[in-house]
């Protein structure tokens, strides 16, 4: 297999149920990584496993472009009446995140005739050549492939710990949203802006909430100049923050979501909802794919949104957030590497530094830590755009014992890693 598909972990999944991993030699592991996002109602939740074989058994595939299916129509309409907004809404389905952002770009573009593209720092959005070309950071993501899609502007995002408009963390966002408000008035021209994407929780790059303000001013700024305001809910949506979308924490409603990761619950499958005028406005045949919206993944879909409903995860999302961060909150102040503490809900991170006064990146701490949590026994990730967070991602469902315990082994682990 090729190096160029990266792995955190060197182990072998044998088996995995809730938020344990199995690997072959029989070792187990606590998941804090929930295959990145993924596995909201944990690995293999009887539900979806279950709705998984009927539907395979009834039929695999039939590409809704040849023959409809139900599982499809079904799982559109459930994100219509989930997403934020009372407005009608139309959803298409797709096979993953990067092809979720691609469609709602054209899906804005198409709807405002426009054709640029406003993104900003630290942001991800996917390894397609458009989503790559959106993304900001260069190695691994970028590197060697370019040239990149044309009319993609970028932008400082409100990043308070590291505030580039160099404001104080409470007035970052205000900052922010006027410094992007002036450059997209002088720099680009709103009239020639289709879309403004963001992440509401910037994921890859370092799981960065951005300062109060920045995102309201952002759409009230769209709004104004008939701008599509995209949110790309791929890893902050299907209640990973304590909300159903992460964009509610902002009380903004976006024109265009983006969902992919934990909305197939395992399986591949992305959408893109939008207001039912903009999604009519293409014309016949503009969107779509031949495995966009799998009979067996819309199944699996709708089962992982039956549990998350059933058993309030997304509530469960907002106490796995408080646990955590009081936790985090301790091993900051135990660990002077530990520069920020961070997140929203079931998304929390910590920032790692060489110095508190000079924030200078701990990658290399960061690095370390990843391998102590793995020889512990328990599964994180790294993230940021200097390498230097780690970042939390527990199934829902966890056990608050179980996260506890994954907790101390990072404790743990920072210990042994800056020793």
């Amino acid at each position: 297999m090729t190096a160029a598909v990266f792995n955190t972990v060197p182990i072998f999944a044998q088996r995995a149920n809730g938020a344990i991993v199995e690997d072959v030699d029989g070792n187990r592991l606590i998941d804090l990584a929930a295959g990145l996002a993924v596995l909201n109602t944990g690995n293999t939740p009887p539900e979806v496993v279950e709705a998984v074989a009927a539907q395979a058994e009834r039929f695999t595939h039939t590409c809704f472009h040849v023959v409809m299916n139900e599982p499809y129509v079904e799982l559109a309409e459930r994100l219509n009446r989930l997403t934020p907004g009372a407005h009608a809404k139309k959803s298409m389905l797709v096979n993953s995140g990067a092809e979720a952002v691609e469609n709602a770009v054209k899906v804005a573009r198409y709807r405002t005739g426009r054709q640029a593209v406003v993104v900003f720092d630290h942001a991800f959005h996917g390894r397609t050549l458009l989503a790559m070309s959106l993304t900001a950071k260069v190695m691994p993501y970028k590197q060697g492939f370019g040239p990149y899609a044309p009319e993609v502007y970028r932008l400082p995002f409100s990043y308070p710990y590291r505030c580039p408009a160099g404001a104080s963390p409470d007035a970052c966002g205000e900052a922010c949203a006027e410094h992007a408000i002036m450059e997209m008035t002088k720099h680009i021209g709103a009239q020639n802006i289709a879309a403004v994407v963001v992440e509401p929780i910037q994921g890859e790059g370092g799981f960065v909430v951005p300062g109060q303000g920045f995102l309201p001013a952002l759409k009230d700024y769209c709004l104004q100049h008939g701008i599509a305001f995209v949110a790309d809910e791929v890893q902050t949506g299907i209640g990973r923050t304590g909300r159903w979308f992460g964009i509610e924490h902002e009380d903004v409603v976006p024109d265009v979501i983006a969902t992919a990761k934990a909305l197939g619950a395992g399986l591949p499958l992305g959408g893109v909802t939008a207001p039912a005028e903009w999604m009519d406005q293409v014309h016949v045949g503009g969107l779509g794919g031949t495995f966009g919206g799998n009979p067996i993944a819309c199944a699996a879909a709708l089962a992982s949104l039956d549990v998350i409903e059933r058993d309030g995860l997304v509530e469960r999302a907002a106490r796995i957030g408080d646990i955590a961060m009081e936790r985090l909150r301790e091993i900051a102040d135990a660990h002077e590497v530990v520069g920020d503490v961070r997140g929203r809900g079931a998304m929390v991170a910590i920032e790692l530094v060489e110095d508190r006064t000079t924030k200078e990146p701990a990658a290399k701490a960061s690095s370390r830590v990843i391998e102590e949590c793995y020889r512990e026994g328990v599964i994180v990730l790294k993230a940021g755009t200097f390498d230097n967070v780690i970042r939390l991602l527990p199934p829902l469902s966890i056990d608050e014992g179980l996260l506890l315990e994954g907790l101390d082994v990072l404790d743990k682990a920072l210990t042994a890693a800056t020793a």
